[in-house]
């Protein structure tokens, strides 16, 4: 049975890339994993292709064992992963609980890399991995610094596995998007009052971030900065110094 993986997919760029599957590359299967066993019903009900709903917490590791156990059971051939599931909080490193703080790392970071990892040995040539950082991991965020640097982690990790898995025709792309303003995400990020920015400038719609996401997985590319705000940041964030890019955020958080 071929099957594609979205982690993430209860809200946001999950829902988007679950619907963008189900009508341009439908496989046999779409399994859906998030915690929201409703949402994910909502969603399934309305796909034209079977779903299997998996309300799973990818940071507890019954979960994550629950998901590899269903793996080596069904044996399928996962023709598409996406691992979109990732959370943020704003504020200063120091205003952010300890269990805020070790949410986001084992969500961005464990997570992703474990999903991926349990993942592999049912994806083989021809297959697709789609890791959703963000234009965070191009430079150190103040007020959003943890996160930045667990998306910056992510993306190092994207460009080793796409390195590692291209010569058995495996394609690997890092998803950076800027704000998105049709999502969960900012609210989210700003849960305890902190509103550290101001005003989400140029910031892009889920639907637009998920079309660029795929066209450039299709074309074979490591990297997907879908838009222009993205795209002038990596290159940007190449040259200047990170100390000078902070200073930079800190004047554009407050417009």
């Amino acid at each position: 049975m071929k099957i594609a993986v979205i982690t993430g997919a209860s809200s946001g760029l999950g829902r988007d890339f679950a619907r963008l599957l189900a009508r341009k590359d439908p496989p046999e299967e779409l399994w859906l994993i998030a915690r929201r066993r409703e949402r994910l019903e909502s969603l399934a009900a309305e796909l034209p292709v079977p779903c299997r709903v998996l309300p799973l917490d990818l940071t507890d590791k019954a979960d994550l064992d629950a998901y590899l156990a269903l793996l080596e059971a069904e044996a399928p051939e996962v023709t598409v992963l996406i691992c979109n599931a990732g959370l943020a909080r704003m504020g200063r490193i120091d205003e952010i609980s300890p269990a805020d703080t070790a949410a986001m790392i084992d969500l961005n970071c464990r997570a992703a890399v474990l999903v991926t990892a349990m993942t592999l040995p049912y994806i083989h040539r021809g297959g697709r991995i789609l890791e959703v950082a963000s234009t965070a991991a191009f430079q150190p965020l103040p007020r959003l610094g943890v996160y930045a640097a667990s998306k910056a982690f992510l993306y190092r990790y994207s460009r080793t596995l796409s390195w590692e898995l291209h010569r058995k025709g495996i394609r690997v792309t890092a998803v950076c998007p800027y704000w998105v303003k049709d999502t969960e995400f900012i609210p989210v990020a700003q849960a305890g009052g902190h509103r550290d920015v101001r005003h989400f400038l140029l910031a892009g719609r889920s639907e637009a971030v998920v079309k660029a996401a795929w066209l450039a997985n299709r074309s074979g590319m490591w990297l997907s900065t879908p838009g222009i705000v993205c795209f002038l940041h990596w290159i940007v964030a190449k040259f200047v110094p990170s100390v000078v890019m902070m200073a930079l955020w800190e004047g554009i958080r407050r417009l």
